[in-house]
C-alpha cells in the first residue's frame, strides 16, 4: 500500500512538472516571459497593468500633468490603491495651482509622515462614494462625503461648484466620476 502512495506521488509530480515545463515552452515560443518585478506582487490594485481598460481616478490623475500635487498627496496618505478600486467615486480633484493657492508650506507640512490623519481627511473631503455626472448635481445640492462630512453644490447659469471651488473640467474614469477643481476643499473644523 505504501509502494502505490509513493508512485502515485511521484506520478502527479512527474505530471505536474511535466505542464510546467510545457507551459514555460510554450510562454518562450510565444514570446512571454516568466519574469515578474518585485513591485508587481508588493502591490496593491493600482499595481494591475491593463492598457485596454478605461481609466480608474487614480490613472487618470497620474496621466495628468496638472494634478501631480495630487497624486503626491493621495501616494503619502497611502490612499493610491483605495481610489484605483471599483468604487463607484466622485472625486473632486484640485489642480496643482489649486494647492499653489494654499499658505506657503501647507501642502509640505501635510506630506509630512506625522500629519498623515490630517492629509486622509482633507482628501476624503475630495470624495464621495458614487459616481455623480455634472449634469446630476442641483444647485443647494448637499453631497456627503467619504470623511463624514458634507459639501453644498451651487449650479448658477450653468456653472457648477462645490463649496465655492469651481468645477472646469469633469472626466469620466472606469471606477466614476472626476471633476476637476480650482481650489482645495478644507472641511469644516471638528466640534
Amino acid at each position: 500500500m505504501k509502494l502505490n502512495f509513493n508512485a502515485s506521488l511521484l506520478f502527479v509530480l512527474f505530471a505536474w512538472l511535466s505542464f510546467t515545463a510545457c507551459k514555460q515552452a510554450d510562454n518562450k515560443a510565444s514570446g512571454e516571459t516568466n519574469e515578474t518585478t518585485s513591485t508587481t506582487s508588493t502591490v496593491g490594485q493600482s499595481g494591475v497593468v491593463d492598457n485596454e481598460s478605461q481609466k480608474n481616478v487614480v490613472q487618470v490623475a497620474v496621466g495628468s500633468k496638472d494634478h501631480t500635487t495630487l497624486v503626491a498627496a493621495l501616494k503619502a496618505a497611502e490612499y493610491v490603491d483605495v481610489l484605483a478600486n471599483a468604487g463607484p467615486f466622485t472625486v473632486f480633484a484640485p489642480t496643482n495651482a489649486a494647492f499653489d493657492k494654499l499658505p506657503a508650506g501647507t501642502v509640505e507640512g501635510l506630506l509630512k509622515p506625522e500629519k498623515k490623519m490630517d492629509l486622509r481627511n482633507i482628501l476624503e473631503y475630495h470624495v464621495t462614494t458614487s459616481s455623480l455626472k455634472a449634469e446630476s448635481f442641483t444647485d443647494g445640492q448637499i453631497v456627503g462625503m467619504v470623511n463624514g462630512d458634507n459639501v453644498t453644490m451651487k449650479v448658477v447659469n450653468g456653472k457648477i461648484s462645490v463649496n465655492g471651488a469651481n468645477i472646469i473640467a469633469s472626466i469620466p474614469a472606469s471606477n466614476g466620476m472626476i471633476h476637476v477643481v480650482d481650489a482645495v476643499l478644507l472641511p469644516p473644523a471638528k466640534k
